[in-house]
């Protein structure tokens, strides 16, 4: 069997009890360790935590080459954990139908997902989030400049943006860096960047960073480790306005 388990947010105390139970029986533990991770708690510290040896994977392991996934699966129970909920954003859908086609059953046991916590933190409605998009890292002879077309094409539908941002494995995008980029982007698409940004950093720790206002102002604010995400807000409610004033400094 193949159980996608989500870990929450931060650290190793964020995974529920069903998915702690789950964990410490499991025959193997696989740790997707390239879409997100939990800041709060290394491999090692998850390991003592659950009390089992973790094999940590990557992108090629997962999406390329499954196979030692799924024989862990097919010969008993195989614990596949990611930071946040498995099936939002981060999905691994892929790897799920692999699973069945093969005859391997499959369950989840989901976790908190940073979708949810953005709008406890910033009191932006939930229903109101268009589609999201993702800012990479520019790279030579390459800056693709579609997360700035999702973004004006959710603000004419009165939709806010929730902007993912990037995670190599060697650095972690801030705050300060998304605005620049996406400011860039909309120059180059002759277009006038958004006036208002909302940034979160360490949603789910005991220090969350949450702060609202001009791009000009925020581009300089310190919102300290990682990991952090980035909304881009329409016009606002006037309880998101005042939410974002109490909570964000607007």
């Amino acid at each position: 069997m193949l159980i996608f388990i989500g870990l929450g947010l931060f650290d190793e105390r964020d995974i529920s009890i069903k998915g702690l139970e789950t964990v410490k029986s499991a025959d193997r533990v696989f740790l997707e360790a390239y879409t997100s991770r939990l800041m709060g708690a290394g491999t090692a510290k998850l390991e003592e935590y659950y009390g089992k040896e973790i094999t940590v994977l990557y992108r090629e392991n997962v999406e390329n080459n499954p196979e030692e996934i799924l024989l862990a699966a097919e010969s008993g129970t195989a614990a596949f954990l990611t930071a946040g909920d498995p099936m939002v954003s981060t999905t691994h859908s892929d790897l799920r139908i692999r699973a069945e086609e093969r005859g391997i059953k499959t369950g989840i046991i989901h976790g908190a997902s940073i979708q949810s916590a953005v709008c406890g933190l910033s009191g932006l409605q939930n229903y109101r989030f268009g589609k999201s998009c993702s800012v990479p890292y520019p790279e030579k002879g390459w800056f693709p400049l579609t997360p700035a077309e999702t973004i004006m094409s959710n603000m004419k539908q009165g939709l806010h943006t929730l902007v993912y941002l990037d995670i190599k494995p060697d650095r972690f995008m801030t705050v300060n860096e998304g605005i620049e980029i996406i400011t860039e982007m909309c120059k180059r698409r002759e277009e006038e960047p958004p006036e208002l940004f909302v940034g979160i950093a360490r949603a789910g720790s005991e220090n969350p960073a949450v702060r609202a206002g001009k791009g000009s102002d925020l581009i300089s604010y310190d919102f300290g480790g990682p990991l952090q995400i980035l909304i881009v807000p329409a016009e606002l409610h006037m309880m998101e306005e005042e939410y974002l004033k109490v909570f964000a400094g607007l």
